[in-house]
């Protein structure tokens, strides 16, 4: 099973064990080790001390004396896995965060009032100095190879960009001048670690901007690199230009596998292996790429924090037991701007000082009755946990199969990757002996008779009806109606609601080729997003002339064949309609809620039943309760 991606490979004589290697997003590198990764790779290693992190001035330098221990400590923790451990060498350039000035290929002053000065020969030598020591101690503090990020817009890519390098000299200009300066460094840590070291390189093949680096010239490059590294992973995007930034950390609204297309020509005109990054999904997704001499490699970043052991599921035969990634982006601080930095499908994520893995749940001391009330998400988690901890688990649920609300999710486009969780949560539910009562409406009187030590109410919320004139009209239908039975809804479509659900069914309806007005009462859609999110589909909005958004507008009434609404003037308008949908959020139900307390002496209450939120926190409460009885 998954010969080819079970297949070992060797790179100038580091035996990796399979094709699979962990990229550096994450500090979890013994899990990723222990999960069957064949190369962990550690980030990352600023170049310059002061001048090459994006986060901070202060940013420690991984070899400074004083911090070697901590950096042997991560290739300690790989090889103990099992696997071979690598470190990103970076440097950020012109967007460094600095103690006085930025390096990069042309010289200007950046917003933040930073100068960023011109890189004569003076600033390239000792750029290239630096990038020869970090390279070198590298390898001598044990690490088995260096991965050279060369893209995402950082500074190596910025010589090889004309959007950044407008240089006249010998450094910008043609593709021949653009990769002089980047080559130098190739040639400098090839000459500094040897010439048996094993030296990864990433490049962004497009980088999504106006005025920016052609694939063609990035194979120029790749052919003149090719001679000092020993493969290199191919990527896209820039990190620090946000509209570009959504095609490095891809969301679901994008197609799988992006990179690919760019990594199969890579892997048909160079001599060293290829990787490719970015939403390959599955087992059979990677097995299949590399089975047909597409790449040699395939790199997971959010896949491998959604589930570490996932190689591991695979190897055994078990592709039903991997967690799926939903390619959310709530792990990417960039996203969240760092208020809610999570996995929504791995709680441990992120929280690895206090939450244990799912390979290390500590046995219940004394065996409980858990019922839970509700099969959604929450519930699902909650009963899953308490049964691998010892417990006796009976499962509540009204309607006739599982999911709460990833029933109707799920049927949306876009929505692969929910599909694959629920799916997952439902195999995992029946690989378990949870008692599952299914078309079971649970009342206070019902779970006394089921005499539980513990119960857990995960109910759900249900959808917000406002109190509108017409709201009950025959042609307003609620958002899960409309996911459910799309082919009853007319061409003209009115959508009250632009939070992320009412956004994705005015996308895909506008895809169907109807006529989609979104009213929103705020300035922002999908405002319960996170920001990548919301700039991905901000650029799905824009394929679409017939997907229209009307913000700061308030629905007046509805009436038969017309929405009435007022701008943000106050200036009353209408809208012509065949269908309106309602997307106007979810409500709690603490008082359903409150009637299950007193029951037993362990009673919480979790999920969108107390607080209606998202994946990331049902499953969340769900696994910290299941934890706790």
């Amino acid at each position: 099973m998954y010969n080819h991606l079970f297949q070992p490979i060797s790179i100038n004589g580091m035996i990796l064990k399979n094709r699979i290697v962990a990229t550096p997003t994450g500090d979890d590198f013994e899990e990723k080790a222990l999960g069957g990764a064949a190369l962990v790779i550690a980030g990352h290693a600023i170049v310059e001390p002061g001048r090459s992190s994006f986060a901070s001035p202060e940013e420690p330098y991984p070899f400074a004396k004083y911090e070697r221990e901590a950096t042997r400590k991560k290739v300690l923790k790989i090889h103990k896995g099992g696997a071979k451990a690598s470190i990103e060498i970076f440097h950020a350039g012109q967007d460094a965060r600095t103690v006085d000035y930025a390096k990069g290929p042309s010289g200007f002053i950046r917003p933040d009032g930073v100068e960023v000065k011109e890189m004569d020969e003076a600033l390239m030598e000792e750029t290239l100095q630096w990038y020869a020591e970090t390279a070198a101690s590298a390898r001598k503090i044990g690490f088995d190879s260096i991965f050279l990020h060369f893209g995402h817009g950082w500074l190596p890519a910025q010589f090889l960009s004309p959007h950044y390098n407008h240089r006249t000299d010998s450094y910008g200009g043609s593709i021949e001048n653009r990769s002089r300066f980047p080559l130098r460094i190739l040639e400098t840590v090839r000459k500094a670690v040897g010439k048996d070291y094993p030296i990864d390189m990433r490049v962004s093949a497009y980088e999504w901007i106006e005025d920016s680096i052609s694939f063609e010239d990035v194979m120029y490059f790749l052919k003149q690199a090719e001679q000092y590294v020993d493969t290199v992973q191919i990527s896209s995007g820039i990190d620090k230009v946000f509209e570009a930034n959504v095609h490095c950390i891809t969301t679901n609204l994008e197609e799988e596998m992006p990179n690919l297309k760019w990594a199969k020509i890579a892997k048909q005109e160079l001599k060293i292996p290829v990787s490719v990054v970015s939403a390959v999904m599955t087992p059979e997704m990677a097995d299949e790429i590399i089975a047909k001499g597409y790449v040699d490699m395939v790199a997971f970043g959010r896949t491998l924090l959604a589930d570490p052991n996932w190689p591991k599921k695979a190897l055994e035969g078990h592709p039903e037991d991997i967690v799926p990634c939903l390619r959310c982006s709530n792990c990417y601080h960039i996203s969240t701007d760092h208020w809610n930095v999570g996995c929504s499908v791995n709680p441990r994520y992120h929280n690895e000082e206090f939450i244990p893995s799912g390979l290390d749940l500590p046995e219940a001391k004394e065996k409980k009755h858990v019922v839970i009330v509700g099969g959604g998400p929450a519930g699902m988690k909650a009963a899953m946990t308490a049964y691998d901890r010892g417990h006796q688990v009976t499962l509540l649920e009204k309607e006739s199969e599982l999911g709460g609300m990833l029933r109707f999710i799920e049927k949306e486009a876009h929505k692969e990757e929910v599909k694959r969780l629920l799916n997952y949560y439902r195999t995992q539910m029946a690989k378990r002996k949870v008692e599952v009562r299914l078309n079971t409406e649970a009342t206070p009187e019902f779970i006394k008779e089921l005499q539980p030590d513990s119960l857990i109410v995960a109910l759900g919320a249900v959808e917000r009806i406002l109190p509108i004139p017409g709201i009950d009209g025959s042609k307003v239908q609620l958002a899960t109606k409309a996911i459910a039975y799309p082919e009853q809804l007319g061409q003209d479509i009115v959508i009250l609601g632009g939070g992320s659900i009412g956004c994705e069914i005015g996308l895909e309806l506008a895809e169907q080729g109807k006529n989609v007005s979104i009213l929103e009462l705020t300035d922002t859609l999908a405002a319960n997003a996170n920001s990548l999110y919301r700039e991905a589909l901000r650029q799905k909005f824009l394929q679409y002339e017939n997907l229209h958004s009307l913000l700061k507008c308030g629905c007046s009434r509805i009436e038969e064949d017309v929405v009435v609404y007022k701008d943000e003037k106050g200036e009353e308008k209408s809208i012509s309609y065949d269908n309106l949908i309602l997307s106007t959020g979810l409500s709690a139900q603490k008082k359903l809620v409150e009637a299950f307390y007193g029951i037993c002496k362990d009673t919480i209450a979790i999920g969108d039943c107390i607080s209606p939120s998202n994946i990331m926190n049902a499953n969340f409460e769900g696994f910290v309760a299941g934890l706790n009885i």
